[in-house]
């Protein structure tokens, strides 16, 4: 499929800055299409949701929209799921830390929940707390260090009859490592568990289909998509309306409603639809139906990310006294770097000083970090988004260059 990302770059205001952003995981830039429809939401007549005002109906139309706009991008109409099953909130932290509590309610002392070294603490510390609060025991699955791979054996030896919950990233944020979600989902359900899947950094780079993933929950950020900043949870009503989260007295019970708490930020929403359009706009051949759009120009954006990724990737790996720890056979288009004898803040401020934005840190994913050796410093991370090309390709490996060749295999 062809993919023209000089048209794409036209509809980014901020790159006219001139900044070339490889940031991407932290958050993307925005289309201008984005940013239109929250100021037009922004400044409309709008209301409390309801039927009657025309104001109320904005609202409720804003809503509702987005609940669609999202389980189009994410397959969320089969198999149970509909859009009756979208949760918005501030964050996928924020949803996380609610539907943990939630959860927790479901368990008894003895019961097991399962993490793992890989994610983002998002998906980790939730847990973590709800379990203890639960008197749950809390189980690790572990990743191999040396190739990145988090297999679904490493999942199956702490499963056991008692495990009620598993929190898997549907890819890493760090290293960009994509587990076989599947075959995990598949464990799961066999020991009678449920899979919350952190679909952040997965939802940003290629088509996803909730059904087939086999998730129970998945959670991800439309900011890592080209949207605003808030938080999306996809999961079936069904069992949507089995939880009762603590929420004020007058407020409703229905679902997915009962998840939200307060009112909705409906020019956030209004944006969120807006940056699932323009992604569906994206694809080469229009079919008119927008979840197959979706597919088609998911599919194109990862080919052209993985493309440049390459490219990138083989360029590094030849660079003296640099270490890739984005080793996985499936990944994201994500690098983590260090570099020998240098520390990698050191390669993100002469980077900065390019106009190459590649940040260094361990971005919240401690676990992983720590479990690599790397503590909490991380590394230099190169993240690619729709928007960028071999332009940007190019200023990022000068810019590496001219770091390694000042201080050679970290003499």
């Amino acid at each position: 499929m062809s993919y023209d990302v000089s048209a794409v770059r036209a509809h980014f205001p901020a790159l006219k800055q001139g900044a070339a952003h490889f940031d991407g995981p932290g958050g993307s830039q925005v289309p201008d299409v984005v940013g239109d429809a929250v100021r037009a939401t922004l400044v409309a007549a709008i209301a409390n949701r309801g039927r009657v005002t025309e104001a109320e109906r904005t609202a409720d139309d804003t809503v509702l929209a987005a609940r669609q706009a999202v389980a189009d991008l994410l397959g969320a109409n089969l198999d149970g799921y509909s859009p009756g099953g979208i949760v918005f909130g501030r964050s996928m932290t924020q949803l996380t830390f609610d539907f943990s509590r939630a959860l927790a309610k479901t368990w008894q002392p003895g019961d097991e929940v399962v993490v793992t070294r890989l994610d983002h603490d998002a998906n980790v510390r939730p847990w973590v707390y709800a379990a203890e609060a639960a008197g749950a025991t809390l189980r690790w699955a572990e990743f191999d260090p040396a190739t990145g791979e988090l297999s679904p054996q490493a999942v199956a030896s702490v499963l056991s009859e008692r495990t009620r919950l598993v929190a898997l990233t549907g890819a890493s944020n760090l290293i960009g490592t994509r587990p076989d979600v599947r075959a995990v989902a598949d464990l799961v359900h066999a020991a009678g568990g449920l899979l919350y899947v952190d679909g952040v950094h997965l939802a940003a780079h290629g088509p996803i289909d909730v059904g087939a993933l086999g998730a129970d929950f998945f959670g991800c950020s439309p900011y890592k998509f080209l949207g605003p900043h808030c938080g999306v949870l996809a999961a079936r009503p069904g069992l949507l309306e089995r939880l009762h989260p603590d929420k004020l007295l007058p407020a409703t019970e229905q679902v997915p409603e009962r998840f939200e708490f307060g009112t909705l930020p409906y020019e956030l929403l209004a944006g969120t639809t807006a940056a699932i359009d323009f992604l569906a706009g994206l694809a080469s051949s229009r079919s008119g139906d927008r979840r197959q759009d979706l597919i088609g120009a998911m599919s194109a954006i990862e080919a052209h990310e993985d493309r440049l990724r390459d490219r990138i990737e083989r360029h590094v790996r030849a660079l003296p006294g640099v270490t890739v720890w984005s080793r996985a056979a499936r990944r994201t288009p994500t690098l983590l770097l260090t570099f020998a004898g240098r520390d990698a803040a050191d390669a993100y401020r002469q980077l900065a000083a390019l106009g190459v934005n590649a940040p260094a840190g361990s971005f919240y994913a401690l676990e992983a970090s720590r479990w690599l050796g790397l503590g909490d410093a991380g590394g230099l991370r190169i993240g690619l988004a729709p928007y960028n090309n071999d332009d940007d390709a190019d200023r990022l490996l000068d810019g590496l260059d001219q770091f390694v060749r000042a201080n050679p295999e970290g003499s």
